[in-house]
């Protein structure tokens, strides 16, 4: 492949996504805080990505356009959210959203999708920029953990209330089903379950990279420091956020790395022994189960608490509802009737599983189309 060079385009493709991916990390504080000062554009300051995004798009295609690689657009990884991102768009005649609500819908449905698509683009042009969006994480998770670990050793629980957190926008935490001796902390995501997903994300990442440099000892010290910052903090965090389901995610994710690459050198008897620890913690939580930790945290249970439903109940009506609907809705209900631009209309509607979420906006096609996409 013809080694290109690099010239204002390139570099505007490049930036445009790298502020995106950096900007993701803040996004929560940096956007109320501004919409505190102008709160009559307080929803065109949350699509600040969006529209760069759309940018993105157009600078993207003029790039591809002055080196010639229109062929990058044939790939698989191109084809297929190109044919999910048009279903979205040929759904639209069939049902009543308002405009706002197809809007935000088509913003949150595809945002994820199309950034994918432009980042494996621009690293297709030019694979020696792949370590400065590695970087750019690394750096985004630093904050995340650090403004945790403050969360939870320093800072009063509502100290982003002077920001602009409140009800009309963000809660300033959360806790578990109203119990105040569990507060549930955000960093600087947009609540506790983000959080605790971004967090497994990074222990994930900090533990591959890891491996990969075959130990601590290879790294250097500004290395060896951003790693033990970033990964105390994300695990403080991802206690902090006491959400079970990312908690149960970076024990799988972080255990299937080891075990993929340290794993295989393993003896028996430390295999035997790790079972022996396992299976010696579920005990214990079982022997426990009526103790005030498991009550509240794991098994969020506690009567004594000031929820009036728990969260379990929570999240088992939300999955039998968005599977019934997934049943008897073959083409989904539209673009905007779930989730946050659901809020935006007459008849708001929370489905918590992504899956069903998917399918309820777009249909089993659509459905399919995301599995297949993620599963590839």
């Amino acid at each position: 492949m013809t080694r290109l060079t690099a010239n204002w385009l390139d570099y505007t493709f490049a930036g445009l996504l790298l502020v995106v991916l950096g900007g993701v990390f803040v996004h929560a504080p940096l956007t109320i805080w501004l919409g505190s000062f102008w709160p009559d554009q307080a929803l065109l300051i949350k699509a600040w990505k969006e529209i760069l995004l759309i940018l993105a798009v157009i600078v993207g295609l003029a790039t591809l356009w002055r080196h010639g690689r229109w062929t990058e657009l044939r790939s698989s990884w191109v084809l297929l959210p190109v044919v999910y991102g048009t279903l979205h768009l040929a759904l639209l005649p069939l049902f009543n959203q308002s405009w706002t609500e197809v809007v935000a819908g088509l913003m949150i449905d595809l945002r994820y999708i199309v950034y994918f698509v432009l980042t494996y683009l621009i690293i297709r042009l030019y694979p020696g920029w792949r370590p400065l969006f590695l970087r750019v994480v690394a750096i985004g998770m630093m904050i995340v953990g650090g403004f945790g670990l403050l969360q939870v050793l320093v800072l009063p629980a509502d100290v982003l209330t002077g920001i602009g957190y409140g009800e009309e926008t963000i809660q300033p935490y959360l806790t578990v089903d109203e119990n105040p001796d569990y507060v549930r902390i955000n960093s600087t995501m947009r609540g506790p379950n983000p959080l605790g997903a971004i967090a497994a994300i990074g222990l994930t990442l900090g533990a591959s990279w890891l491996v990969l440099r075959s130990g601590a000892s290879r790294l250097a010290r500004w290395q060896r420091a951003g790693l033990a910052i970033g990964g105390v903090g994300l695990a403080i965090a991802l206690w902090a956020s006491y959400s079970r389901s990312a908690v149960v995610a970076a024990i799988v994710a972080v255990g299937l790395v080891l075990l993929l690459t340290v794993g295989r050198r393993l003896p028996r008897a430390a295999w035997i022994g790790l079972f022996v620890v396992g299976f010696g913690i579920l005990g214990g939580l079982y022997a426990g189960r009526d103790s005030d930790f498991v009550s509240n945290v794991i098994l969020h249970e506690n009567e004594g608490t000031g929820a009036l439903v728990s969260s379990n109940d929570g999240h088992v009506e939300s999955l039998i509802d968005g599977t019934e609907r997934l049943v008897r809705q073959p083409l989904g209900a539209g673009i905007g009737s779930t989730g946050s631009a659901s809020l935006l209309g007459d008849e708001p509607l929370i489905i918590e599983n992504q899956y069903l979420f998917i399918a309820h906006e777009v249909g089993w096609i659509g459905l399919g189309l995301f599995t297949w996409l993620f599963g590839a």
